[in-house]
């Protein structure tokens, strides 16, 4: 049986540090989304059902979107992935040990958090 997939409830935008600050000015005063968090370099959005998480990454030069996906089991999505021929890049942000979920890239090279609901 192949595995279910569903998208998540976090975006994340992830930003070099010469957008970082009018991105957010972008989000929050152009825009007007409810700021919900600001946690180190990461600011977070209520954007519409989901989160928009706008964080600073040092060395990066261009901007990156992130997003999510679920699934219920996460060993056998993975197994399904790799035999599909996704790519899993889990060296680009580490998880906690134990996490119930990993990094996959697009054939467009966009980066998803694929995890179980429950994986935290």
């Amino acid at each position: 049986m192949e595995p279910k997939f569903k998208g998540g409830v976090d975006i994340a935008l992830k930003l070099p540090p010469h957008q970082f600050e009018a991105t957010v000015a972008f989000y929050r005063d152009v825009i007007g989304l409810k700021q919900i968090t600001e946690k180190g370099s990461e600011i977070g959005f209520e954007f519409g059902p989901v989160k928009l998480w706008i964080d600073v990454v040092d060395g990066m030069s261009q901007a990156e979107l992130w997003l999510e996906l679920f699934t219920d089991n996460f060993p056998e999505a993975a197994q399904y992935l790799n035999q599909a021929g996704v790519v899993r890049c889990d060296a680009i942000e580490p998880l906690p040990e134990g996490f119930k979920g990993g990094w996959i890239s697009s054939p467009a090279n966009i980066i998803h958090m694929v995890r179980e609901p429950d994986a935290w």
